[in-house]
């Protein structure tokens, strides 16, 4: 049988399609190098002396929570600052079904609280494996100083957040869980992955705005600057909750 040849018409289709489908390839490209320089490099304007990651359950039942340390978050760069320091934050956040999503680094209070603000809480399952799997994985560009975990419940395996736990206690991260309620799950996995990081736990509810305040800005502190710094800012603000956090980091050495 003849061999069938392309007409002018196809072969310009053909090219046509091709340059489409490179274009399309870039564009996908481009977009995967973006949001992986988006979530690892900091602000342009120099090193920070800490680099902290700020985690807070977006499910349903944590929109009061959400509202107040949305404003409450200043006192992080706030601590900092008083010492001379400077001070990088990661927010990361989950909700609903399965979103789970972090944003750029900031390095100043009115950024992250903007970014705060454009999240509303929606109904969901936890999903902390996920947020100690990110944390893990920032960790292999730059050192991460500490987690920040604020959260009310828990519906995931312990024994897996253990494991995660032990890849961040690896890196040198310690995780400071932060938890509003009584749920005994819950507290019983938060104790277990500040134990197994060298970190600390503590509890707080929305009717103390004050005590969550004073519990963010002692991790920032301890994040540019150590135990020392911490108890630093401990000594400042005559927190009950700041010196049993210095306590819990003691023990743990």
């Amino acid at each position: 049988m003849p061999e069938n040849k392309a007409t002018p018409e196809t072969q310009a289709k053909q090219q046509s399609r091709v340059a489409s489908d490179a274009s399309s390839h870039t564009d996908v490209t481009a977009f995967v190098r973006q949001a992986r320089t988006l979530a690892t490099v900091a602000p342009a304007s120099g090193p920070a002396e800490g680099r902290l990651i700020f985690a807070m359950d977006a499910t349903a039942s944590r929109q009061p929570s959400w509202d107040s340390a949305a404003v409450l978050q200043a006192e992080m760069f706030d601590a900092v600052a008083g010492i001379g320091s400077t001070l990088d934050i990661q927010l990361v956040f989950f909700r609903g079904i399965s979103e789970c999503k972090a944003s750029a680094w900031y390095r100043d209070a009115a950024r992250l609280r903007d970014s705060m603000t454009k999240v509303t809480c929606r109904a969901g399952h936890t999903q902390l494996a996920r947020v100690l799997g990110h944390v893990e994985g920032q960790a292999r560009d730059k050192k991460i100083s500490a987690l920040i975990y604020v959260g009310d419940c828990l519906e995931e395996d312990i024994d897996n957040l253990a494991g995660l736990a032990g890849q961040l206690a690896l890196k040198g991260i310690k995780a400071f869980m932060f938890q509003e309620g009584y749920d005994p799950t819950a507290e019983r996995a938060f104790r277990e992955i500040a134990r197994i990081t060298g970190g600390a736990f503590a509890r707080f509810d929305t009717s103390a705005a004050d005590r969550l305040r004073d519990l963010l800005g002692a991790v920032a502190s301890y994040a540019v600057g150590g135990i020392n710094a911490l108890e630093e800012y401990g000594n400042k603000t005559s927190s009950q909750d700041v010196k049993l956090l210095g306590s819990q980091l003691r023990k743990s050495r």
